[in-house]
């Protein structure tokens, strides 16, 4: 049987600027900022793939926005087993699970982040196997699917073949507080047994080596050298981009994305509301680094550039930066995009030129995902 739980307010803040969605304050500020949640949507299209491989499946649920809407949404048939308070608590997500697992679910599925991801971990029973959604903003923990079409792929294959190779995989989660100020320290608090299929399931985030600083230096150093007068630069979050701030000599929000023109922030911790309203004053690039191990250029962290907002940057929207090395990390694996938008990510697949140093390129090839006729169902 296949199980789904929602999130309804995962990744309300990466719109907003706000790193994260927890707590009640942060999602009042979210929707202040213009921002909506985006799990219920996202989970709707992992099982618009299931409901073109099994029409006639029911997905165990629970009611209303936790799940039984995006069922509904997706065309399948809901069994509803656990009703939430309102409004909804990760006390919920986790009693949940734990529902879901009591009547016999194999897999389950789950929209949100790494805090859903912890939720789930709770309650679930180790015999049944689970596997995210990506809708948060934190995603550092490898149990998600790199987009929610392949997550409904391999939900249908699951379903299919009576289940999948499945490997242990850490549920990881930092401290939004401390997220906030430029400290990333990912704690494990449990695994979940997660379906495997090469290409589909994301990697967990690696962080940067100090041994590594100086060529991460030296790409901030050839970035900075491009930048060019009359035009606004999206400086995305992460360490990377941190360096290209200093070469700039401007302070850098540490997991925001600011707006630098003519050498000068004009907009620090922007909102996608911001950045639109920046794009639309004149000529604008995004500039941004890689997700070290995941290879994700855009959804994950960075959700303030939307799709709205690289459909608004015109023919050349992002500038990527990384040193070689992160590259060599990768093991020949693509880089990812995910704006939540297929037409979006088309338009941003193929290769791309990053910026490696004061004097270097290397180009690499983008892939999206969830475009990719080998993530829909067998």
């Amino acid at each position: 049987m296949l199980g789904l739980i929602v999130n309804p307010v995962a990744g309300v803040g990466g719109p907003a600027g706000l790193a994260g969605s927890d707590g009640a304050d942060v999602q009042r500020r979210a929707g202040e900022r213009g921002a909506h949640p985006r799990a219920a949507e996202r989970a709707a299209a992992a099982l618009a793939v299931v409901a073109r491989a099994r029409p006639d499946e029911h997905v165990v649920t629970a009611a209303g926005p936790m799940g039984e809407d995006a069922v509904r949404a997706a065309g399948l048939r809901p069994i509803v087993v656990w009703h939430p308070r309102t409004p909804t608590t990760s006390g919920d997500t986790a009693d949940a699970a734990r529902a879901l697992g009591d009547v016999g679910v194999d897999l389950v599925l789950f929209a949100g982040g790494d805090g859903t991801a912890r939720d789930v971990a709770r309650g679930l029973p180790p015999r049944a196997a689970a596997l995210g959604i990506p809708a948060g903003v934190k995603m550092y923990s490898p149990v998600f699917a790199v987009g929610p079409r392949a997550a409904g792929a391999l939900a249908a294959a699951w379903l299919d073949e009576r289940g999948l190779p499945t490997l242990e995989r850490e549920v990881l989660d930092v401290d939004e507080e401390q997220l906030r100020h430029a400290r990333v320290e990912p704690r494990l608090f449990g695994t979940l047994r997660v379906p495997y299929r090469a290409g589909r399931t994301q990697a967990r985030k690696a962080s940067t080596p100090a041994d590594e600083q100086a060529a991460v230096r030296l790409a901030a150093r050839g970035a900075a050298a491009r930048l060019r007068p009359g035009i606004r630069y999206l400086l995305g979050p992460g360490g990377t981009m941190a360096e290209v701030a200093r070469e700039l000599g401007v302070d850098k929000t540490p997991l925001g994305v600011d707006v630098v023109l003519d050498g000068r922030v004009v907009v620090a911790a922007a909102s996608e509301r911001d950045l639109l309203d920046q794009a639309a004053q004149g000529p604008a690039q995004a500039v941004v680094s890689i997700i070290g191990g995941q290879g994700f250029l855009l959804g994950r962290g960075n959700q303030q550039l939307s799709a709205r907002v690289v459909d608004a940057l015109g023919d050349d929207p992002l500038m990527v930066v990384a040193p070689e090395q992160k590259l060599v990390d990768l093991g020949g694996r693509p880089l990812l995009v995910d704006t939540g938008e297929p037409a979006v990510d088309a338009r941003l697949a193929g290769f791309a030129r990053i910026v490696t140093g004061p004097s270097t390129t290397s180009v690499y090839p983008v892939h999206a995902p969830e475009n990719e006729g080998a993530l829909h169902a067998p």
